[in-house]
């Protein structure tokens, strides 16, 4: 039996701002900040959220298909870092403004930004089980980081800031990959506890940035090596057309390619460079100008590499998927010819230009609003009116909007 990703979509918001003037404006290190190989981030508005975000991401796959298509849903399953809830699943929202059929397992999973490789494994092998033929998963990983104030008005400013995006992946799960194919029980596992990373409160990340580097740099390598005991005949060049990571962003999977290449090709400089350019650098592309979604990050790469890349014939790609904390998976599969030919009608990288590119004193004005609707708040108008250019982008557009929480319930809208 075949499985692996049917059909793939994006939705990352409409606002973005240059990371390049965000670090200029924060005085950061520049000469370092052009290491990290960063454009745009998406800026989630007020009226977006990682449920609205996920709905907007799923509701055109779902709209390409029958009734009866739409019927065979059998989970949804939301893989998120971002949860409104400590008990309820944003899954249930999701559900509800998809009209999925009530026949239908819903949870969500968290692991930092491995959980979206959680979800699509759960989803893959649910299918490869067998009991349920001609069944499909929906897989939504969704993430969002509010920046807001703090207590006396401080905020703790890092490299972290002009890395953080918002946006949701949604991937439909089946017998037919027409979009890509596991290689069944081809798949290194590596994880460990490290507090390299972590989210204590909803709009502020805590951690050791260099030790985050380094327990990434480690899964990736053993990760790898775990592949390779399970899979015969591998070669970390040769064995791949194209290489997918997860990306927080460019700089840091530069780094671990070159790390890699290294150790397990003992590869110099210049074939180094010359194989990142052709097997890896076409992922970057949409992350460049997204910045890092959680979750959804390694399949936001996904996409750009199937949009950026060459797919004339069949590619095996291989992906490292890694979630602070730790975790980390490297896994492959196939990559078709007609993957590109579906995904183009989405219009991504158009979704992309489309957004509003926010000026600094619009961009630190939504971090009052954003302490306004931090997790737990009980009752809540949004106000579609304070970003009237970037709500354009949406209106009329048949998007989901986040429009109010009363009494904690979570309440949406078509625009």
């Amino acid at each position: 039996m075949r499985a692996g990703i049917e059909a793939i979509n994006i939705y990352c918001g409409s606002a973005v701002i240059d990371v390049a003037e965000l670090a200029k404006h924060r005085q950061l290190n520049t000469e370092r900040f052009e290491n990290l190989l960063m454009k745009e981030k998406t800026v989630p508005m007020p009226y977006e959220d990682p449920i609205s975000n996920g709905v907007n991401a799923a509701k055109p796959l779902l709209d390409a298909l029958t009734d009866e298509e739409i019927e065979s849903i059998d989970m949804l399953i939301t893989c998120s870092e971002s949860g409104i809830d400590f008990g309820k699943s944003m899954s249930t929202y999701i559900h509800d403004y998809l009209k999925l059929s009530r026949n239908c397992r819903l949870f969500e999973l968290k692991n930092a930004c491995y959980s979206g490789t959680a979800g699509l494994q759960m989803a893959i092998n649910f299918i490869l089980s067998g009991t349920a033929v001609g069944r499909k998963v929906l897989v939504i990983a969704t993430d969002i980081m509010r920046m807001s104030t703090v207590e006396g008005g401080a905020m703790e400013m890092s490299f972290v800031e002009p890395s953080s995006g918002s946006g949701a992946v949604a991937m439909l799960i089946s017998d037919q990959p027409k979009i890509f194919e596991i290689d069944k029980g081809a798949s290194g596992y590596y994880g460990y506890e490290v507090m390299d990373t972590c989210r204590p409160v909803a709009d502020k990340e805590a951690g050791d940035s260099d030790l985050s580097l380094l327990s990434y740099l480690d899964c990736c390598e053993n990760s790898f090596k775990e592949y390779q005991k399970r899979v015969d005949d591998i070669d970390y060049q040769d064995s791949f057309q194209y290489l997918v990571f997860h990306t927080p962003f460019g700089g840091m999977v530069k780094g671990a390619h070159r790390t890699n290449m290294r150790k397990f090709k003992k590869a110099k400089p210049d074939q180094i460079e010359e194989d990142f350019q052709g097997r890896v650098a076409p992922s970057l592309e949409y992350c460049q100008r997204v910045g890092n979604i959680m979750g959804a990050t390694t399949y936001l790469a996904l996409v750009s590499m199937i949009e950026k890349g060459n797919f004339e014939t069949p590619k095996r790609v291989g992906i490292f998927s890694y979630g602070s904390g730790c975790c980390s998976e490297f896994f492959s599969g196939v990559i078709h010819p007609q993957s590109q030919m579906l995904i183009s009608p989405l219009a991504i990288e158009e979704h992309l230009d489309e957004r509003v590119v926010l000026s600094m004193e619009e961009y630190e004005s939504t971090f009052a609003v954003n302490s306004q609707i931090k997790f737990g708040t009980r009752d809540y108008k949004i106000d579609t009116t304070l970003y009237p250019e970037p709500f354009s982008k949406v209106k009329g557009k048949k998007k989901l909007i986040f429009s109010e929480i009363k009494n904690y319930h979570r309440i949406y809208e078509w625009v």
